[in-house]
């Protein structure tokens, strides 16, 4: 007899908002949180650099398929630099490879803060995930190569000061996918002749989640260890923190599709519907009058919901 192929997990869907610690990558974070729930498949949406802390959603199960959506959406992030050091990677976790006297006032900080408002291109840091050649640019970077970077639009929507103490300066930012906030911080810092790197670094948004939804790495580790003491599935006191598939595409518009037509675009056709939005749009798919998440889609040069990505439903739920 043959051996039974071993379990490697349940099937579960959702987003759950991990308030990532620092020190560890955010892909140590993802195991640690799928081991958690036992989860058959999952993915995080953007890393965090080791340095940084905040929000980092987790895909688990057919969410998966629509973590690009929060890969390219918006940010939000709490920074703080320090001026007068330069190191090799623009974070602490870096060596510093250059110091220079601090002899900034809040009115020359201010103007070179606002000059990073607007659409800009930003050449990423050697010391980022991006490839080149199949191969992160970090790993050049460790072995001290540096390769030739494009550099790439980026928007950065508002950026103020809220603090600045002695060689410290705390600002709050709101920027578009892709976008360095290390550089950011480094680029100031030669704006103002000083040097900077950062020293502290938390994600606050992404996309509209909110942030009181957050939860830590202990919070679901106490969930669990809670779960076994009461002998119950842990389950039952996980999955009640999943945020629902479809938040991952929120800020799509809705097509709602009764269920007879629902069920073409389900295998995948192209389908009609009423008052549709212009070609080119993406669109958030609902079934019936419960409005049930079946999928994305985008409208043809027909006039048609063509779907892009759509839900596998299950045939019965564990």
């Amino acid at each position: 007899m043959g051996r039974r192929p071993r379990r490697r997990g349940r099937p579960v869907d959702g987003v759950i908002l991990l308030d990532k610690p620092t020190g560890i990558t955010s892909n140590d974070a993802l195991q640690k949180v799928k081991r958690i729930f036992f989860a058959e498949k999952a993915g995080h949406t953007g890393a965090l650099d080791p340095l940084a802390t905040g929000m980092l959603p987790i895909c688990f199960g057919e969410a998966t398929k629509f973590s690009q959506y929060l890969l390219d959406s918006d940010k939000r992030y709490r920074v703080i630099a320090k001026l007068g050091e330069r190191t090799n990677t623009s974070d602490s976790d870096g060596e510093v490879v250059e110091t220079r006297e601090v002899k900034v006032d809040r009115g020359t900080l201010e103007r070179s803060i606002a000059s990073f408002r607007g659409e800009t291109d930003q050449i990423p840091s050697m010391f980022s995930a991006l490839k080149y050649q199949g191969k992160p640019l970090y790993e050049y970077a460790r072995e001290g190569i540096e390769v030739p970077r494009e550099s790439r639009k980026i928007t950065v929507y508002s950026i103020e000061l809220l603090r600045f103490e002695g060689d410290e300066v705390e600002m709050e930012v709101h920027c578009s996918k892709g976008t360095y906030i290390r550089t950011i911080v480094d680029d100031l810092g030669e704006l103002l002749g000083c040097g900077a790197h950062v020293i502290y670094l938390r994600r606050t948004g992404v996309s509209g989640y909110p942030y009181e939804k957050m939860v830590t790495l202990e919070q679901l580790e106490t969930l669990l260890e809670t779960a076994r003491e009461q002998e119950i599935q842990p389950r039952e006191l996980l999955d009640p923190l999943l945020l629902p598939t479809d938040t991952a595409v929120q800020d799509l518009p809705e097509v709602n599709l009764i269920p007879v037509v629902a069920s073409y675009a389900l295998n995948g056709q192209a389908v009609n519907a009423p008052n549709l939005p212009a070609e080119g749009t993406q669109v958030r798919l609902s079934r019936g009058e419960q409005r049930e998440f079946i999928g994305v889609a985008e409208i043809n040069a027909e006039g048609m919901v063509a779907p892009k990505r759509v839900i596998a439903f299950r045939q019965t739920a564990e």
